[in-house]
């Protein structure tokens, strides 16, 4: 199987869509579509549904199904699809055959939240998934610093669609050991931090990042991609200066308003409501003025 089509998907912007929600909780699907067409719209190429942006922890496994399938049809023919994936290893089995049912291309594993995780366990929970589907790519989420670049080795030595990363340990350093440990040439490093971690992962191999700006403003997150792209730091910089406040209010506090701020930009825009679910919570009165003033001043 070729999987070099997967992996030239897998460096690019990786966009995280959100959820929007209906003023009865239901997920608004006439809203979460026309998010997506617009995202497709501005240039996106690769979506991750389910990933944390999309409060993927705080769905139901029907609703994270239903996520799935109104992605892929949205994205068909568009966008490569990249669907997140977790909790026990049935669930997460299941959620990697559902995606590979209905047309996606690849899973991202989330990081095991269970309180006890050894290496050589998370090589086994990773290749109980990856096995399931092998005819998908299969991108695990590194968050735990003391993960050793040799156990993504291990795992793709038995699991060969297991193509790409998406690291996500704040410290460029570890992550430059860590791909050089798992063996850099051999998978797509993606900043799993998005844009103000994205320049010095690329500089280290990162070759992809992911975003939740890119749901308000896709031409900002693709013109930090082309500069990276390039090689001209300097430019990259200059958008890196653009979003960095908003980058601190979604990162503040453990990063509690990571979504919050994202969704309370899109309805400073009129494009879905600022709902999220607990243990989120809507952003304060006094900060939502300046989100807007934010994204008014993105020129989108």
């Amino acid at each position: 199987m070729d999987l070099s089509p997967l992996k030239a998907a897998l460096a690019d912007v990786v966009a995280i869509p959100v959820t929007p929600f209906a003023e009865d909780g239901s997920i608004d699907v006439p809203s979460h579509q026309a998010l997506l067409r617009r995202m497709l719209d501005g240039g996106v190429r690769i979506v991750t549904p389910n990933g944390n942006t999309g409060e993927f922890y705080a769905l139901t496994p029907d609703e994270r199904r239903t996520v799935t399938e109104l992605t892929v049809e949205q994205a068909r023919g568009r966008a490569t699809v990249l669907v997140g994936v977790g909790h026990d290893v049935p669930t997460a089995v299941a959620a990697a055959e559902h995606a590979r049912e209905t047309g996606a291309e690849m899973v991202m594993v989330h990081q095991p939240v269970h309180p006890y995780v050894s290496q050589e366990g998370w090589v086994d929970y990773h290749r109980a998934i990856a096995r399931a589907v092998p005819e998908l790519g299969v991108v695990p989420y590194v968050r735990n610093p003391l993960l050793a670049g040799e156990c993504l080795a291990e795992l793709a030595d038995s699991c060969p669609n297991v193509i790409g990363v998406k690291y996500a340990v704040p410290d460029a350093a570890r992550f430059g050991a860590f791909a050089r440990d798992a063996g850099l040439e051999r998978f797509v490093w993606v900043a799993g931090l998005a844009e103000l971690y994205a320049p010095s992962y690329f500089a280290t191999g990162a070759t992809g990042f992911t975003s939740g700006l890119v749901n308000v403003a896709p031409g900002v997150s693709l013109a930090m991609l082309e500069a990276l792209r390039a090689g001209d730091y300097l430019a990259a910089m200059k958008v890196w200066e653009q979003i960095r406040r908003f980058e601190d209010l979604r990162a503040d506090r453990q990063s509690a308003n990571n979504v919050t701020v994202v969704k309370e930009a899109l309805a400073s825009l009129g494009l879905c409501r600022r709902d999220v679910r607990a243990p989120s919570r809507e952003l304060p009165e006094e900060q939502r003025a300046e989100v807007a003033g934010l994204v008014a001043g993105w020129s989108i």
